[in-house]
């Protein structure tokens, strides 16, 4: 006898656990809070257990559950791309993306998988830091970003973790054993920036602002002129030219980080994340992104 998964109860697992609850979820797949326990006890069913251990403000899978979602976001993210490859959107379907400064890199890789894979959708790409983007997406100025997180995401905003990143120390200002650090940081509010001076102040190493600013040419073109030392992803030196820090006593830098893919209420019910997440996972290989809790090197997996 064959058993067919369906798509709207895998749909709604995921959003569940993405949302961090039923009534979110409700909201963002435009159903009943009943019609998504509905759907999550069907997948019960299935499994013959419980999907969640607990369901209150703290979700938490079980362990069949959480074998279970790992399928359900691959045939989810499967099916949506089937369906933007051979379906074509009804009338003009805009999309409005945000990608932080220090990933801008991605770009390229990413609106080339648009063109090809999804050639009707009209997009508009905004770059900044990610506290602005992420203010962006929770106010449904941005459909979804790809931010690198420096604090805990925005509480109320939808996102998906993809990963870890390595940061490193970049740039060689001349200055004396002894004088402060001159550094290059962006502008405030930049949660980066706070993490990068605790870092500094921890081990006692005396610094100074020598460049700060808004765009991410101007803080790259300080470090690469010697003006001041930034924190950046640590295969700048590959991506931008520029030259790795060398002064001695310098802490390990802030991170790694975590890179996620934060979600618009609305954008969550289009179908289209599991694209988005799938383009974006494909355009990230080769980032310096770490094995969860081992710190080692590993390519970003394209599989979600």
């Amino acid at each position: 006898m064959h058993h067919d998964l369906q798509i709207n109860r895998l749909r709604a697992l995921v959003t569940v656990v993405e949302s961090g609850g039923f009534r979110r979820a409700a909201e963002a797949l435009h159903i009943t809070q009943p019609a998504v326990s509905q759907q999550i006890r069907q997948l019960s069913s299935l499994i013959k257990g419980p999907i969640f251990t607990s369901t209150g403000r703290n979700l938490r899978l079980s362990p069949q559950g959480e074998e279970l979602l790992g399928y359900a976001r691959r045939i989810v993210a499967l099916n949506d791309e089937a369906v933007s490859r051979f379906v074509p959107p009804s009338g003009n379907v805009r999309l409005s993306i945000g990608v932080v400064n220090h990933l801008v890199e991605v770009l390229p890789e990413f609106l080339r998988l648009m063109v090809r894979r999804m050639p009707q959708v009209q997009v508009s790409v905004h770059t900044g830091l990610s506290e602005s983007l992420e203010n962006q997406v929770a106010t449904g100025q941005l459909d979804l970003a790809l931010l690198l997180q420096a604090r805990p995401h925005r509480v109320g905003t939808i996102s998906r973790e993809l990963g870890h990143i390595h940061m490193d120390w970049f740039g060689q200002p001349a200055h004396g054993e002894r004088a402060a650090l001159p550094l290059s940081l962006f502008i405030e509010p930049c949660a980066l920036r706070g993490r990068i001076i605790e870092a500094l102040d921890a081990f006692s190493v005396p610094w100074r602002v020598s460049y700060e600013g808004a765009e991410f040419v101007g803080l790259r073109a300080a470090a690469k002129a010697g003006l001041g030392m930034a924190c950046l992803i640590a295969n700048g030196d590959e991506l931008w030219g520029l030259p790795r820090a060398v002064r001695p006593g310098l802490p390990t830098p802030p991170g790694p980080l975590p890179v996620t893919m934060a979600l618009s209420a609305g954008a969550v019910s289009s179908g289209l994340p599991a694209v988005m997440e799938s383009f974006f996972r494909q355009a990230l290989r080769g980032y310096p992104f770490v094995e969860a809790g081992t710190g080692r090197a590993v390519g970003l997996p394209v599989a979600v």
